[in-house]
């Protein structure tokens, strides 16, 4: 990808990138293991983010 990217793409690629990550461990212990997956996992590969 270019190095200089628009600022907008450049925010929106952040935000995923923060989304992707595991559910935080003391949701999981809040809500007795009722939540452990996100419903905003996303693969690098598989599924692309909208432009």
């Amino acid at each position: 990808m270019a190095r200089n990217k628009p600022l907008a793409k450049k925010l929106r690629l952040a935000k995923a990138g923060k989304e992707k990550g595991p559910v935080p461990t003391w949701v999981i212990v809040k809500t007795r293991g009722k939540v452990r997956t996100t419903p905003k996992r996303r693969h690098w590969r598989r599924n692309k983010i909208k432009p």
